[in-house]
């Protein structure tokens, strides 16, 4: 929220302003406000807190400063200072005495115009003084109000000689310059504009007059080579250009970098735009609409002239602002109805620095590379999709010279939109290094031909999808999904020609590994919707994603959907692909697994031999699927109860492994991995534990320490060091591995999660089962918020909060938690699954030690 200090109030606008911010920040309305201030009406507030025409009386001001909680004393003071400077003044809307000489006309101030961070440090940098003249450079993208802000300094300057320059060309600044001589009584040099111009540049240089030169909207630095204004104490120069050049800063140069408004700014101007009008909005809505235009000063200013015009409000306009079938100019005034004295429309207002940028070295880049950024994230834009094989090939395809392009021309062109002030280039945010405004981005892809758009979507899908990584560390994988996003609203059904680009299977897979199934869940339900409509229920694209959408199901928590889905899956799949499609067999092996997992273990060690038959027919012993069958196979027959049997399997799958892929392949790892798993469960934990141990040798010399493989290892030898009686060593184990899982993936990821049930399991068995209690209860709270209540993780928990509540020494609590337990599990698990087994068992156990009698 802006500083709200009466003590630095000098005009009108800013009193009203200070009395605005206060009535926003509190959440008054006027009505509301009128009753707490003594009884005053409305229309007396409405008139104090947004009218800038006149001072408020001094009782609306003390009752007004009452209702805020405030002392009336400075707002008093700041009232007759106001009255005084006012009456010393004979410039109506600024605060210092009028200049003696005034060439040019200083731009009236906007309506409910707002002081901000940038105008204070124009006014502190400038306070400097010294005997270099202060040039102050207001730099910043088209629209964010530079031009008021120099306004507004050079009405409340008191000097004696003001020249505000309209500075687009050099021959605009020579005119400029030639009039102040004139108005000065230089002595003329007739039909030589520059000599007079030079002339008034040596009187500035050499006069005991104080001055000011405005340079507004400077296009091109260049235009002022040899024009600058001279260093003189005496002197101050405030220059507005949307450039960033190195040679607008230094030198006695000083860059002020004016940036968007506030949330706090935006909801103060807004509001008080709209009061003018008699408009009183609701906050919500007000932020939202700031929000939606990207807090932009001149879509806002637009934004709120059309809303009065159309009889619109907030939320009326948003949905007219998010309706894709309207462009920009379709939801701001017409020219010729633009408040505050605009000269263009939002849509317009970049037009020319884009044109001036794509001249600019290296020439015809800028523009397509501004296309290119105008389908991603507004938020941040990883460097390396602009610079990936996809994006140089399209950026050559559209680059009028056709001329090869190679990253480094890239990074150049990147460059020049940053000192066009079109995008934002930080190279040292990593992934994120360009930002583009929202509004820029719109108006960008609003400007393309139907053939300019298609290409640009697919170029910028191809360029996502070259450099997510195949294995998903750090933080690249969530912002090229946050990337994705935007560019699926960009591009309507451009990404489904024929086929759904392969960047939207990825993102969804990529948000599911993530940790969020029910996230990717419902992605795929949306992606199913488009594809039923654009590429047809038969489709393979169609198929596979509801493919995907019953696995993500199954692991949102729901394996019984999961089996169901499989299963109508299966049958379309028999019905269009036949039943030795290789798709046919991958649903037969899904719904193996999730039958398995919603409880029926033994049917789905059955049905994983029925299909490893097919697969040997099919496919023979030695394909991948086929091992892979045998690898599922084995582990079903484990986990329907003969753990022996399984690690049998695994050794004989292991020896084929090493033959046909060698030792270090991913899947002759995870055998073993699976072997040492079982090996465990046939009674050798020991021995699981030596195998994993070894096995996490390997690991971490083929894989690296942040690899899931590897700490996936890590967490099953601490389970199996504990099983072979080492507690409190799987104990310091998982807390070791709590710390790489919270620092790779987050606190809320499932994996997370499991290795706190873990670390609080064994802290119960090394001996502390009320710690063990107290970790599973706050672990318990986490999987509500995550998961929600009927999650079967989270049954699991409340399972293990119950079993070491009884073992801390409360086993009637115990017997209450597993009795409401059972009938939720009966509930959503159904009466089959192994959970409910265990809590029947366990229910027992503890009845009897609350009642031994």
């Amino acid at each position: 929220m802006a500083q709200i200090d009466p003590a630095q109030i000098r005009t009108r606008q800013e009193l009203v302003e200070q009395l605005g911010l206060l009535f926003v920040r509190d959440g008054w309305s006027h009505h509301r406000l009128a009753e707490a201030a003594d009884g005053l009406s409305p229309a007396t507030v409405r008139k104090a807190v947004s009218d800038v025409t006149a001072l408020p009386r001094p009782s609306t001001l003390k009752a007004l400063a009452k209702a805020f909680g405030r002392d009336a004393g400075p707002w008093l003071e700041a009232r007759d200072r106001i009255q005084r400077l006012e009456k010393n003044s004979s410039a109506p809307e600024g605060t210092g005495s009028a200049p003696r000489v005034q060439v040019g006309v200083v731009p009236r101030a906007a309506d409910c115009f707002q002081r901000r961070e940038a105008a204070s440090k124009l006014e502190k940098m400038a306070a400097g003084g010294g005997t270099v003249v202060l040039c102050q450079v207001l730099a910043g993208m088209g629209g964010v109000g530079k031009t008021q802000l120099a306004a507004a300094y050079a009405r409340e300057q008191q000097v004696d000689v003001l020249v505000w320059v309209t500075a687009s060309s050099t021959v605009e600044i020579v005119a400029a310059y030639a009039d102040a001589a004139t108005a000065l009584g230089l002595p003329a040099v007739p039909g030589d504009q520059k000599q007079e111009a030079r002339r008034f540049l040596e009187w500035a240089a050499t006069t005991d007059d104080r001055w000011l030169i405005v340079l507004d909207d400077v296009q091109e630095p260049g235009d002022l080579r040899g024009w600058w204004p001279p260093d003189s104490g005496n002197g101050r120069v405030v220059v507005t250009t949307r450039r960033r050049d190195a040679v607008l800063s230094g030198q006695g140069r000083r860059l002020i970098d004016v940036e968007l408004f506030t949330p706090d700014e935006a909801r103060a101007y807004l509001t008080a735009k709209l009061a003018v009008h008699g408009l009183d909005d609701d906050s919500a809505q007000v932020d939202g609409l700031a929000e939606d235009v990207g807090w932009l000063p001149l879509a806002l200013a637009q934004a709120a002239a059309y809303m009065v015009d159309a009889g619109l409000d907030c939320a009326g306009y948003r949905a007219r602002l998010a309706d894709r079938r309207r462009e920009l100019p379709d939801v701001l005034p017409e020219p010729g109805c633009l408040p505050d004295d605009h000269q263009a429309v939002v849509a317009a207002a970049w037009s020319l620095s884009i044109e001036r940028a794509d001249r600019a070295r290296p020439a015809g880049l800028a523009r397509p590379l501004l296309w290119l950024c105008s389908m991603l994230d507004p938020n941040g834009i990883p460097a390396v999709v602009l610079t990936s094989e996809a994006a140089l090939t399209y950026l050559a395809e559209h680059r009028p010279s056709e001329q090869e392009v190679e990253s480094d021309l890239v990074w150049d062109a990147l460059r020049v939109l940053h000192r066009f002030s079109l995008i934002d280039h930080t190279p040292e945010a990593f992934a994120q290094e360009v930002r583009v405004h929202n509004l820029v981005q719109r108006a960008t892809r609003e400007s393309l031909t139907p053939e300019q758009r298609a290409a640009t979507v697919q170029a910028a899908a191809d360029a996502l999808l070259e450099v997510w990584p195949e294995v998903e560390r750090g933080q690249l994988a969530p912002i090229l999904r946050a990337n994705t996003m935007p560019l699926r609203h960009a591009a309507g059904s451009l990404l489904w020609q024929g086929e759904m680009h392969g960047v939207l299977f990825c993102a969804v897979e990529s948000l599911g590994a993530a940790g969020q199934p029910s996230g990717a869940a419902t992605e795929c339900i949306e992606l199913l919707t488009i594809c039923d409509q654009l590429l047809g229920s038969a489709h393979s694209d169609t198929l596979d994603i509801r493919h995907n959408l019953a696995y993500w199901r199954g692991e949102a928590g729901d394996p019984a959907g999961a089996t169901d889905a499989f299963q109508g899956l299966l049958t379309d799949r028999l019905r269009i692909l036949g039943p030795d499609h290789p798709d046919t067999l991958t649903t037969r092996g899904n719904l193996a697994r999730w039958r398995g997992e919603a409880g029926d273990p033994a049917g789905a060690a059955d049905a994983l031999q029925e299909l490893l038959t097919d697969r040997l027919r099919i496919l023979g012993p030695d394909h991948p699927d086929t091992l892979a069958t045998r690898s599922n196979l084995a582990y079903w027959r484990g986990g329907s109860g003969d753990p022996a049997g399984a690690a049998d399997a695994l050794q004989e799958l292991l020896t084929d492994h090493l033959r046909i892929l060698g030792p270090d392949h991913p899947d002759t790892l995870a055998t073993r991995h699976n072997l040492a798993y079982w090996r465990g469960g046939s009674g050798d934990p020991a021995g699981a534990a030596d195998a994993f141990q070894e096995l996490l040798t390997d690991h971490l010399r083929i894989l690296g320490p942040d690899h899931p493989d590897t700490l996936t290892t890590r967490s099953n030898l601490a389970r199996w060091r504990g099983e072979a009686g080492d507690p409190a060593g799987a104990a310091d184990a998982f807390q070791e591995l709590l710390t790489d899982r919270l620092r790779i993936l987050g606190p809320d990821h499932p994996h997370t999660l499991t290795t706190r049930s873990n670390l609080a399991y064994w802290r119960g068995g090394s001996g502390d089962p009320a710690g063990a209690a107290d970790a599973f209860q706050e672990l318990l709270t986490d999987r509500l918020r995550i998961l929600g209540p009927d999650h079967p993780d989270t049954l699991t928990t409340r399972n293990n909060l119950a079993y070491w509540r009884g073992y801390a020494g409360d086993p009637a609590v115990a017997v209450e938690a597993f009795a409401e337990l059972l009938v939720d599990c009966q509930r959503v698990l159904g009466s089959e699954h192994p959970l409910i087994s265990s809590v029947q068992d366990n229910l027992s156990y503890w009845r009897k030690q609350a009642d031994p009698s």
